[in-house]
């Protein structure tokens, strides 16, 4: 379970670390970019205290209240993350209007490049970290917290390209990169919101992991065939159930043997949680 939380812990440490030294750095040379940088570092806190909750919450097993356990709220966090998303492009493409409208410039020096290129590199290693384990556990706050770190880190490639071209002379440099990264930003919250919208709401499976079903059903030996296949989200991972046709000559127990191994086999597949079986006889229910 310590693998789960190590990416948000890292999260949350590092992003306080570059929040203050970005927003040290951008008052000391009066730069509203670095600032901004800096307050974007301390939403993606906010968002990873948030994830780390709801990853305790989602791990807890079933009870009475919750008889088929708590995978849900991880969706609940994620969708929630994903809406932090919204704001955080909001906010760069606010900063960006601002910067066109007042047509400010400021004394581009090395120390603010460095700082900017520490937040490129360190968010996105936050970024690959949670997504490797994110994908791995197929967890949806560490997925959806890795691409708050991919935001951040766009953002400061925004205002690195922006210090870059108002050097050189340029002084809306800055605002027109932050409206690409605000593009980019909402492309990855629409997929994060609708994708856990969808889980939240009980989506039904794709064909491709209904196929997968089926197969897996039919590959028991005695098993002659599948009907009546039915799969649902419930949080990230599938709830599934089929009736499964067996021969009239088994005995009950042999029956149940097979249904017993169907569904271990079905659980076995990732995106799968829990499996319910029905059987049928052969010949009977024609």
């Amino acid at each position: 379970m310590e693998v789960i939380y190590s990416p948000l812990i890292v999260s949350i440490f590092g992003n306080i670390v570059l929040a203050i030294v970005k927003i040290t750095v951008g008052v000391l040379y009066s730069s509203l970019a670095l600032i901004s940088d800096g307050v974007h570092s301390l939403s993606d806190v906010v968002t990873s205290v948030f994830g780390y909750f709801g990853v305790k919450i989602a791990s807890k097993p079933a009870d009475q209240t919750h008889p088929f356990g708590h995978s849900r709220f991880e969706s609940f966090f994620a969708f929630f993350i994903g809406m932090a998303l919204f704001l955080v492009a909001y906010e760069i493409g606010r900063d960006a209007i601002k910067r066109i409208v007042e047509s400010s410039t400021i004394e581009v020096n090395a120390i603010m490049i460095g700082v900017v290129l520490l937040s490129i590199f360190s968010k996105e290693a936050m970024t690959q970290y949670s997504l490797k384990v994110g994908r791995r556990l197929n967890n949806q706050i560490l997925i959806a917290d890795a691409y708050h770190h991919r935001s951040d880190a766009l953002s400061s490639v925004a205002v690195l390209v922006g210090l870059g071209l108002q050097r050189f002379g340029f002084s809306y440099g800055d605002a027109l990169a932050s409206v690409v990264v605000v593009i980019l930003i909402g492309k990855v919250a629409v997929e994060t919101v609708l994708k856990n919208v969808g889980y939240l709401t009980g989506t039904s499976a794709p064909h491709e992991l209904l196929e997968e079903i089926k197969n897996t059903a039919l590959s028991v030996t005695g098993v002659v065939d599948v009907h009546d296949l039915r799969a649902h989200y419930v949080g990230p991972r599938a709830h599934v159930e089929l009736h499964i046709e067996v021969p009239p000559e088994l005995t009950l127990k042999e029956a149940h043997d097979i249904s017993e191994d169907v569904k271990k086999r079905i659980e076995r597949l990732e995106e799968v949680e829990l499996a319910f079986i029905h059987v049928d006889i052969k010949g009977i229910t024609e």
